[in-house]
């Protein structure tokens, strides 16, 4: 093989490792664990998580499905996702992963519309914003 026919596959074969690598690291879950911002547990997007007076902080369960779960979307985990200090993760009726802080489950609401919406605290009496 001549000089420049293997300087160029062997940068082919690092070009094709670096692209499989990024690749792979692409396709690690993220890390959707809720974070402060203004006051208020937001999800990933930024946008302001909420906890339901009618959920049992700690019991790990959404009370929140069918219908309420359409105004009030939950802060779904990955699978990937791991709990860490004061955010859990608790199962819903479905057997899918929810977002808990200090064992009250997080949702969103469907009213917010940008970062920093905070719509949804008081509604119905039961709703209020969720606090770092």
């Amino acid at each position: 093989m001549s000089p420049f026919r293997a300087s160029r596959a062997s940068r082919i074969s690092s070009v094709g490792i670096a692209a499989a690598l990024l690749g792979s690291l692409l396709a690690l879950p993220a890390f959707a664990q809720p974070k402060p911002a203004d006051g208020a547990l937001v999800g990933a997007t930024g946008m302001t998580l909420y906890t339901f007076d009618k959920d049992t902080a700690g019991n790990g369960k959404s009370v929140c499905n069918g219908g309420c779960a359409t105004n009030w979307p939950p802060f779904m985990a990955a699978d990937g996702d791991k709990a860490a200090g004061d955010f859990t993760i608790v199962t819903r009726d479905d057997g899918k992963k929810q977002w808990a802080a200090k064992g009250w489950p997080l949702y969103y609401w469907v009213k917010d519309a940008k970062p920093g919406d905070k719509t949804g605290d008081g509604v119905n009496g039961t709703w209020k914003t969720a606090k770092p």
